[in-house]
């Protein structure tokens, strides 16, 4: 058998004798030429094997040089250090305890100045508008419209919502939809409360998880403060 290029191939030998007898395999290392392996490093192979008799699934693909590498790495796209799943974790908490300072303010302190303040900034929702648009694009794919809008009168199914909320990423753009939605709601309860002097911790503490109970309940004490104060 003829020699191998590759500097870690294995020539096998066999020596068989006379039927019955034992099979005797002779492994030998046999180096490559010094021309061989110079000109395999040359072509960015390195020093390892693209394929072993013995064990094919040590198999190392070629490597590719540095500067190739860089110049193939994409631009502004975390993916290249974190994951799926680490964005979509950290995407979730960040949200999370970006909007809780808004809700101790509005709930503990209602008719504090710096309550009124920060309440009437609308730099949480553009925070929350920009995190929302960035996990969107990650996980948008060619069939979320498809899935959407599965039915032949192009009106979203369950089924399909279903699916699409397999992803993380999804997930994670959804609950900061959410949040952003909960947050401008708590802060229009607020509003009305003080601008009609209305008792609003509840309703705003109800709007954190529950919004739409947290509306009614900010309806029901207005209308039921209303009654009271025409009798």
């Amino acid at each position: 058998m003829a020699a191998s290029s590759c500097p870690s191939a294995l020539a096998i030998s066999t020596t068989s004798r006379v039927a019955g007898l034992p099979l005797l395999l002779a492994l030998r290392r046999t180096p490559a030429p010094a021309g061989t392996r110079a000109a395999a490093l040359a072509a960015g192979h390195g020093a390892t094997c693209s394929w072993s008799p013995l064990r094919p699934d040590l198999a190392v693909a070629p490597r590719r040089g540095a500067a190739g590498a860089r110049a193939r790495a994409p631009l502004l796209r975390p993916r290249a250090w974190l994951t799926s799943p680490q964005i979509a974790s950290t995407a979730f908490t960040l949200g999370t305890v970006a909007v809780l300072p808004f809700y101790t303010l509005m709930i503990a302190a209602p008719n504090a100045d710096i309550t009124k303040r920060t309440v009437e900034s609308t730099a949480p929702y553009v925070a929350l508008g920009l995190l929302y648009a960035y996990l969107l694009y990650l996980s948008w794919t060619p069939d979320t419209i498809r899935a959407m809008f599965a039915s032949k009168y192009w009106l979203p199914e369950l089924p399909g919502i279903v699916r699409m909320f397999a992803s993380e990423m999804t997930v994670a753009s959804a609950w900061i939809h959410l949040l952003a939605v909960d947050l401008f709601a708590a802060r229009q309860v607020y509003h009305d409360g003080i601008k009609n002097n209305i008792e609003t911790r509840h309703s705003i503490s109800l709007c954190l998880l529950f919004c739409p109970v947290g509306i009614a309940a900010h309806a029901l004490t207005k209308n039921g403060q209303t009654y009271s104060s025409d009798n």
